[in-house]
């Protein structure tokens, strides 16, 4: 079906992207593809359906030479792609209209292309809303729009360049289970491209890139075996997989799980097997102890934002919400895609103003206009993909860019920009005149984080600053928040990783279509599991993962939200029991 031969594609400036591949997939496979950012895994996907072309090498689909420009057309039609940002894929402002889209631009009579939108609809199961516009729908419901529009044109392949970076555990499960559907039931080949091990783990087969050639191919459970060499090149293995091995290591015979319900179907077992699954005082102490802090530094008293507010488009974004944020706290929120979590975030200095409510930083009611600019000194900002935001020749210069316009005196900022630059493990003397450009997307993000940094702010406001990152870049930053942190700096950060906040956070804060749903330790948010679920959200892997083995019958206690936790309690249950 897709045949790439002696494959390689180089940029303008030489650097090749993709760089010898020899590869095969066959008809109806369905092919992860993994890789560190920068590993040639987007250049790949474009090749495919000629968004590229080969600068040396060949590639066939269906035994269609890409780079033959009388193929183009047919090429495109039997390979369709969807990209990230589910945003970026809307045309119209009707659903239907926007699934039409492809075929129209192929040509296709207009009754051939009403049967297909129909189908199509039905095929990811959004018939109901065709009639709708996209922007009231979720991340996921958007992205399960944008596979119809790519379904409408009858492709034998769908290429999916990492569909769910941007979505909530909700919407990430419906698009993999669409994609899952599509290609068991009609025969479709998949090439899926992700940064998340556990979708990954569902494929036929995974592909592994490393600077442009393939570093890796085979089943997954063969592919997540060799845990230290995916480690190495940039990638980690699911928890399910890491807890398996880790237990097994310890002497539980127990296999390598893929996934989270294999995995307590085996732990059970052995357990089950060795007699040990009866009664068990557990003596390991593996409660979170709550960190001391200082008094309130964010107050955020019932906050309201409309957008558009007294015309026929507004749109309640947050209602009445009101918390806290205790000076070197933790603060973690999270909710569903759209629920409102972007939009408070951007209250905390001052880039948007509440409809009503008010916002106080510092002792400073940012309603106040004279005083903004001190705000934003006290509160740094990153936004999703902050890499978007470098536009400077050198870093030094991105670095320097904040504090210039924030008003620090011109002979302290060189300092500045020196001190974040380490701080963030950018050492000014080796990359001060480099392009940010030239960096690796974990080095981006470094570079970004310093120009925030470089404002010396007391509060660091995080809205998803590890989307779109390799599991060894988004380490990098997670260490490096959890460094600030200890350090003294309050952080507050949104994410859709249950298990990134788990590990972090203090304090848990949930938004729900608009309302703060509730707030609370990890231990406390994640005890109640079944409105979390319901609100669209998950929960960690250990919290699943432990809750499936009391379903199992293996007795654990509760509040388990942390892998280590969890593999404590198993050990020492194998080992005493």
């Amino acid at each position: 079906m897709i045949k790439y031969e002696n494959l390689s594609y180089a940029y303008v400036d030489g650097v090749y992207a993709v760089k010898g591949v020899e590869l095969k997939v066959g008809q109806g496979e369905f092919v992860a593809v993994l890789g560190h950012n920068g590993s040639g895994k987007s250049t790949l996907a474009k090749l495919t359906n000629a968004l590229f072309l080969p600068t040396e090498g060949k590639v066939y689909l269906d035994g269609l030479d890409t780079a033959d420009e009388q193929n183009t057309l047919k090429v495109r039609q039997k390979a369709g792609m969807v990209f990230q940002n589910p945003d970026n894929q809307m045309v119209t402002t009707i659903v239907e209209e926007d699934v039409a889209f492809g075929p129209e631009n192929l040509g296709v009579p207009s009754e051939e292309i009403r049967r297909r939108v129909d189908a199509a609809l039905a095929s990811v199961r959004m018939s109901k809303y065709a009639t709708g516009s996209p922007n009231n729908l979720s991340g996921g419901q958007k992205q399960r729009i944008a596979i119809a529009g790519i379904l409408a044109m009858e492709p034998e392949i769908i290429i999916l360049d990492e569909p769910t970076a941007m979505l909530d555990p909700s919407g990430r499960k419906e698009v993999l289970d669409t994609v899952r559907r599509l290609n068991r039931e009609q025969g479709i080949t998949v090439l899926f491209i992700t940064h998340f091990m556990e979708e990954a783990a569902v494929a036929d087969r995974i592909v592994i890139m490393n600077d442009g050639e393939v570093a890796m191919d085979g089943l997954p459970a063969d592919i997540f075996a060799r845990q230290e060499e995916l480690y190495e090149l940039g990638l980690g293995v699911p928890v399910c997989v890491s807890l398996t091995q880790s237990l097994c290591r310890a002497g539980v015979p127990v296999d390598l799980a893929l996934t989270d319900e294999a995995a307590a179907e085996g732990i059970a077992g052995a357990f089950r097997a060795a007699k040990k699954d009866g009664s068990y005082t557990y003596t390991s102490d593996i409660s979170i102890k709550p960190r001391a802090f200082g008094e309130d530094i964010i107050t955020v008293e019932e906050l309201s934002h409309v957008y558009s507010p007294n015309s026929p488009v507004a749109a309640v974004a947050l209602e009445s919400v009101s918390f806290t944020v205790r000076k070197g706290e933790f603060l973690g929120v999270i909710g569903h895609t759209g629920s409102g979590k972007t939009t408070l975030v951007q209250h905390l200095n001052g880039l948007l103003q509440p409809t009503s409510g008010k916002v106080v930083v510092n002792g400073i009611d940012l309603a106040d206009k004279k005083t903004r600019k001190e705000v934003r000194r006290t509160v740094g900002m990153m936004f999703q993909y902050p890499e978007y935001q470098l536009f400077e020749e050198t870093i030094k210069a991105d670095v320097a860019f904040a504090p210039k316009h924030l008003g620090v005196p011109e002979e302290e900022i060189d300092g500045c920009v020196r001190a974040a630059m380490e701080i963030v493990g950018l050492p000014y003397e080796e990359y001060a005149e480099r392009s940010p450009f030239e960096l690796s997307g974990g080095q981006k993000r470094r570079a970004a984080l310093a120009g925030i940094l470089a404002t010396r702010p007391e509060i660091l406001v995080l809205d998803e600053p590890m989307a779109g990152l390799d599991p060894v870049g988004r380490e990098e930053i997670l260490s490096l928040i959890r460094q600030l942190n200890a350090e003294g700096t309050t952080i507050v950060m949104v994410s859709h990783s249950m298990d990134d906040i788990a590990r972090l956070c203090d304090r848990v804060l949930v938004v729900n279509e608009s309302h703060m749903l509730m707030l609370g330790t990890p231990s406390e948010v994640y005890s109640r599991s079944e409105e979390l679920v319901k609100v669209g959200l998950g929960l960690p892997s250990a919290a699943k993962l432990s809750g499936l083995l009391r379903e199992k019958g293996l007795a654990l206690p509760e509040g388990i939200f942390r892998q280590e936790q969890l593999e404590t309690l198993l050990i020492e249950r194998w080992e005493h029991a």
